[in-house]
C-alpha cells in the first residue's frame, strides 16, 4: 500500500525545515513569496494530500460542515442543500453531505461519523422516525453547533429553519374551497413529525373556518410516495360518497392519486381536484399540471446557512446567543389541477 506525503517529504525534497513547509501550506506572512510558490509547486508533484482532521485537532477548525438529509434524491433537499452550499463556499467552507434514509440508527451513526471527523458543525433534517435526540444532544455537551431544517423540534434548544407548513396547508384547502369543492380528503402520513401534525392541523382548520364538517374517513396515512398515493386513492374510490377533491401533504401523493384517476377515467379537476405539496419539478410537467406549495428549498439553504455561520461567528467571539426558530411563508402554486369553477389555466 502507498504511504501518503507528508510535510517532511516536502522538506526533504527542498531541504527546507518541516516547520517552513507547514508555514508555507499555511500562508504564514513569516515565509516568502518565492518560498511559498516552491512548495506548493512541491506538494503539487509529491501528490501532497493535507490531514483535515489532524489540521483540525491543532487548530479548532476544520472548515467542513456536516449536513445530514433523509435523502438526497429529493429535489427538496437536493436544492436545499445547494443553497447551503452556496453560503458555506463563499465563506471558504466546505460541506458534506451524508443521507439518513428516514433510519434512527443510521442517523445516530452519521452524526457520530461527523463528529469524528472533527466538522465545525452540523445542519440537519432530523428523520421521520427520530424520536430520541440524544445523539444531537450529546453534540450540543461538546460544544458542536446544530442547525435544524424544515424537518424540526422543539426537544432540542437549537437554531431552526422551516417555513409555516401549517399556512401552506391552510392556503390550499381554502384554495379548494374557493374552487367549490365541499367534500375535501387529505393524505398525511403516520408518523406524526411536525410538517405532517402542522399540515394537518391546517386542513382541519381551514374545513372548520370554511364551514365545512370534518370527516375521518378522508383522511388517509400513507408513506406519502408515489404507490401509497395510489393506494390512498382506491381506499378513497370504495367510500359510498367520492371525496370532490384530494389535498396530499406531499406531491409524490397527489402524482399517485392523479395515475388512478386517470386509469379510471374520472375527470381532474372537473370531478377531483387536487393539490400537492413541496413543487417538485415534476408538477409542473404532469398532465394536468399539479397545484402545489412551494416550499422555497434554494432561499431555506441560504437562510439555514446564514444562522449557521452566525451562530458560528457567536461562538468564537465567545458571545451568549438564544435559539431562534425561523419560518418562511410558503407560497401556493395554482395550476390546471384544481381550476375547476373558473376555467383558468
Amino acid at each position: 500500500m502507498a504511504t501518503k506525503t507528508t510535510i517532511h517529504d516536502i522538506a526533504s525534497f527542498l531541504n527546507v525545515t518541516a516547520s517552513t513547509v507547514s508555514r508555507a501550506l499555511n500562508n504564514n506572512p513569516r515565509i516568502s513569496e518565492n518560498t511559498r510558490k516552491a512548495v506548493l509547486k512541491a506538494a503539487k508533484q509529491l501528490n501532497y494530500q493535507p490531514n483535515n482532521i489532524a489540521a483540525a485537532l491543532r487548530n479548532g477548525k476544520s472548515n467542513l460542515i456536516g449536513v445530514i438529509v433523509p435523502t438526497a434524491d429529493r429535489a427538496f433537499f437536493s436544492s436545499v442543500v445547494r443553497g447551503i452550499e452556496e453560503i458555506a463556499n463563499r465563506l471558504g467552507y466546505k460541506i458534506i453531505i451524508c443521507q439518513s434514509y428516514d433510519d434512527y440508527s443510521k442517523e445516530i451513526q452519521t452524526v457520530e461519523a461527523l463528529a469524528n471527523a472533527r466538522v465545525d458543525g452540523i445542519i440537519a433534517s432530523i428523520g421521520k422516525e427520530t424520536v430520541n435526540f440524544d445523539h444531537y444532544n450529546d453534540l450540543l455537551k461538546k460544544g458542536i453547533p446544530i442547525v435544524l431544517f424544515d424537518r424540526t423540534t422543539d426537544q432540542l434548544a437549537v437554531n431552526q429553519v422551516m417555513i409555516d407548513d401549517y399556512q401552506g396547508a391552510y392556503d390550499a384547502v381554502s384554495h379548494l374551497v374557493d374552487e367549490g369543492c365541499q367534500r375535501i380528503a387529505h393524505f398525511t402520513s403516520p408518523v406524526k413529525i411536525s410538517i405532517y401534525k402542522e399540515r394537518l392541523r391546517g386542513y382541519t382548520d381551514a374545513l372548520k373556518d370554511h364551514g365545512i364538517p370534518f370527516d375521518d374517513n378522508l383522511v388517509i396515512e400513507s408513506n406519502l410516495q408515489l404507490e401509497g398515493g395510489r393506494q390512498s386513492m382506491l381506499q378513497l374510490l370504495e367510500l359510498n360518497k367520492m371525496p370532490d377533491a384530494i389535498f396530499s401533504a406531499s406531491d409524490y401523493g397527489a402524482m399517485g392519486a392523479m395515475q388512478v384517476l386517470k386509469e379510471k377515467k374520472i375527470k381532474i379537476p372537473q370531478q377531483v381536484a387536487l393539490v400537492g405539496f413541496a413543487n417538485e419539478p415534476f408538477t409542473s410537467f404532469t398532465d394536468p399540471t399539479l397545484t402545489t406549495v412551494d416550499q422555497l428549498s434554494l432561499a431555506m439553504g441560504h437562510v439555514t446557512a446564514e444562522l449557521f455561520f452566525d451562530q458560528l461567528n457567536s461562538l468564537d467571539k465567545q458571545i451568549p446567543q438564544r435559539t431562534q426558530k425561523t419560518v418562511l411563508q410558503p407560497q401556493l402554486i395554482i395550476r390546471q389541477s384544481s381550476l375547476r369553477s373558473s376555467g383558468r389555466v
